[in-house]
């Protein structure tokens, strides 16, 4: 609690005089934030912080490696379909993103269970992104061996499977094919810093800021 009462005040002395006029209008007329992101809970990867962002800007939804569960589902996992669905009908985001991160901990569990083995309800969520470890598998990634590539590998494929599922999503289909809606992911490398954005078309990630061709000119 200290270091929360720390920061507090540093807030309250430096960030809160810029930005309270911003906290007040959004308190009076309610929140209308563009974006909905869908992030993991990983302390590293927060979109508030990686995309500078302002209050009132972001609707986040961080859970155990950024999985978005199936449309239909009987199971009762409805904390990240109801954000959604809020986002979507009653703020009217304009885009949502889904953002996965390297070294991803529910990714790891999903590749080997025995990883988060003692750790009630782990398993049984991140068994959401088995169509991605297997996705992965199939792609002949294998070769790899172990460690951060097969990872990285899962971790792409798991963004790609949420953002499939989310325009599986009625309510986001209809407002996609309207133009109203755009869904995006990306991919957060924590060691280097560099977002990943995901190509729909082509399936692939491409770094979000590519280095000039031309730096060495200057």
């Amino acid at each position: 609690m200290k270091r929360l009462l720390a920061g507090y005040r540093e807030f309250r002395s430096r960030r809160w005089p810029r930005e309270r006029r911003r906290y007040e209008e959004t308190a009076s007329k309610g929140q209308k934030p563009e974006y909905l992101i869908i992030a993991c809970s990983d302390s590293r990867s927060d979109p508030a912080t990686i995309f500078d962002a302002r209050p009132g800007e972001f609707f986040l939804v961080r859970n155990i490696a950024a999985i978005v569960p199936p449309y239909d589902s009987e199971h009762g996992l409805f904390g990240t379909r109801a954000a959604i669905a809020y986002a979507v009908m009653a703020l009217k985001v304009r885009n949502i993103v889904v953002m996965g991160h390297a070294q991803c901990g529910g990714i790891n569990a999903a590749i080997d269970p025995k990883s988060a083995e003692g750790i009630p309800f782990v398993n049984e969520w991140v068994e959401l992104a088995r169509p991605a470890v297997d996705a992965a598998r199939g792609h002949g990634h294998h070769h790899h061996g172990h460690g951060l590539d097969v990872n990285a590998d899962v971790e792409h494929e798991a963004v790609k499977l949420s953002v499939s599922r989310l325009l599986a999503y009625p309510f986001i289909a209809e407002r996609v094919k309207a133009g109203n809606l755009v869904v995006d992911g990306m991919r957060f490398n924590i060691a280097t810093g560099i977002l990943e954005l995901l190509d729909q078309k082509s399936g692939k990630f491409e770094p979000a800021v590519r280095p000039s061709r031309w730096s060495w000119l200057w």
